[in-house]
């Protein structure tokens, strides 16, 4: 199972207001949707690793088991309605669009800044572009149904 950050684990990955030893902090980092926890504790072994860490991780709810887009895309249809204002597009929208950001790693940093400081539905739909760049046409089709519809 591939795990990645949940928003308040980016958030403390930024003020770091939960407490994490360093090796806890290094896995934690790591957790990116790309590698499975099989690959990261494989990985880590050597700094003390164990599946104890990444369950207490997700306990705190710093991580989260990564959804594929089909399913991402489904709960969103069962979400949304037919009329939606922009600001329900807008909260829709920006909850895909950070997880989708935050899983190109350091390379994606500076738009997932961008997507986070996106304060409107209007903001978040001028990023689209830069963000189908970054992740890929099949990958933004979530997104795009969620800034669209």
């Amino acid at each position: 199972m591939n795990y990645v950050k949940t928003e308040r684990g980016q958030q403390v990955l930024k003020d770091r207001s939960v407490a994490l030893s360093p090796r806890q902090r290094s896995a934690f980092i790591l957790c990116d949707g790309k590698h499975s926890a099989q690959q990261l504790l494989t990985s880590l072994a050597a700094m003390g690793i164990t599946a104890d860490d990444i369950e207490q991780m997700v306990q705190l709810s710093l991580l989260e088991p990564v959804r594929d887009a089909a399913a991402e895309a489904e709960m969103l249809r069962v979400k949304v309605s037919h009329e939606r204002s922009p600001q329900q597009r807008y909260q829709d929208a920006y909850l895909i669009a950070t997880r989708l950001t935050a899983n190109l790693g350091l390379r994606g940093f500076r738009l997932n800044l961008a997507v986070e400081s996106a304060g409107s539905y209007e903001q978040l739909r001028d990023l689209a572009p830069k963000i189908r760049d970054a992740i890929g046409p099949q990958k933004f089709a979530v997104l795009e149904e969620a800034l669209n519809s």
